[in-house]
């Protein structure tokens, strides 16, 4: 970070952005891990002496949303596209929503009930905020009814991905899915409403690199990262909606670790806080980078983080470690296999 010794925590922020000694974007240059509302940063980013990072003027800088679903379609949409459009006026190229960034129900019955096609209404009023914004949208989870829905009325959880003209240019199908029950969390049978997608999406260019898309329980399994990695991924997305007795223990560990081991950026939205009686979600959205740094991160409660993507620093860490290269796949290629 080329000012790290600015102390964000030093001043008011917003005094500061009242006299005018800083306006939002120099702020978001100084402070890459800007939490709005919350206003925690996390100015400085530990790296190796040797790697210096390009001028932050020139890097892209993306938006990490953190929300609290309900079964509320409509509100769900307005403080979305409120955090969307912060992140527009900040700067970002790019904006990141969390898993079932659309609703989040009471029970299966409620799940089926609420999902729209990829052609719906909804999908249609975030292709408009992207082009009224000019940033392209990560939509981590959204309730799919595909075009087997007749047969089987079942969905998919499909993240989509939608460029700045609004056009969607990806989508992935959740192929892990949730069915856990831990003890003091709701347990979760996702397979009871969602069926599972056949295959990973090929990373995607955009503004802030190559994304490759996953969706919360797919952090799980490495192999999917690594093949993302192995395809051309700069970024790993992982929108999500972690509970509060496995976000706690697994939650930044297993970013971190995909991040470390894919020397990819790894991008985290997350869905946080009570979304009604029977569920609640951790929160704690967050970017990491490939030396495996949290360099931006949300705290308590719905806003947004912001990072800026050093490409240059990514293409230093795998030159000084190259795994990719050491990597011994005639050992150990059949790692998805089940436990015998």
């Amino acid at each position: 970070m080329v000012l790290a010794a600015f102390s964000c925590r030093s001043y008011s922020l917003p005094f500061l952005l009242r006299l005018g000694f800083i306006n939002n974007q120099l702020l978001s240059f100084l402070c890459p891990g800007l939490r709005i509302r919350g206003l925690s940063v996390l100015c400085a980013q530990t790296r190796p002496r040797a790697m210096a990072s390009s001028s932050s003027w020139e890097l892209p800088l993306v938006a990490v949303c953190q929300v609290t679903s309900t079964p509320d379609k409509q509100q769900n949409f307005k403080t979305c596209a409120e955090l969307v459009q912060e992140a527009a006026r900040l700067g970002a190229c790019l904006a990141f929503l969390p898993e079932a960034f659309d609703f989040i129900a009471h029970d299966p019955a409620e799940t089926l009930r609420l999902s729209e096609p990829l052609g719906g209404n909804l999908l249609e009023n975030y292709a408009q905020l992207a082009r009224e914004c000019g940033l392209w949208l990560s939509l981590g989870g959204f309730h799919e009814r595909g075009q087997d829905w007749e047969q089987t009325q079942k969905i998919y959880n499909c993240h989509v991905l939608l460029n700045s003209k609004g056009s969607v240019v990806a989508t992935y199908r959740k192929t892990h899915l949730c069915d856990v029950e831990i003890p003091g969390q709701e347990p979760m049978r996702e397979s009871n409403s969602t069926i599972p997608g056949p295959s990973f999406e090929s990373p995607v260019s955009t503004p802030a690199g190559k994304i490759g898309l996953a969706i919360c329980y797919d952090i799980r399994f490495p192999e999917l990262s690594l093949a993302l990695a192995q395809a051309g991924a700069e970024i790993l997305t992982y929108p999500s909606a972690f509970g509060p007795i496995t976000g706690p223990a697994h939650w930044e560990v297993l970013l971190r670790a995909r991040a470390i081991e894919t020397q990819c950026y790894v991008v985290a939205a997350a869905q946080c806080g009570r979304h009604h009686a029977k569920r609640a979600s951790h929160g704690h959205s967050m970017v990491v980078d490939p030396w495996g740094t949290v360099v931006a991160r949300c705290s308590e409660g719905p806003g947004l983080c912001l990072a800026r993507i050093d490409l240059k620093y990514l293409r230093q860490v795998r030159q000084l470690l190259p795994v990719f290269q050491h990597r011994r796949p005639d050992l150990y290629g059949k790692l998805g296999h089940p436990l015998s």
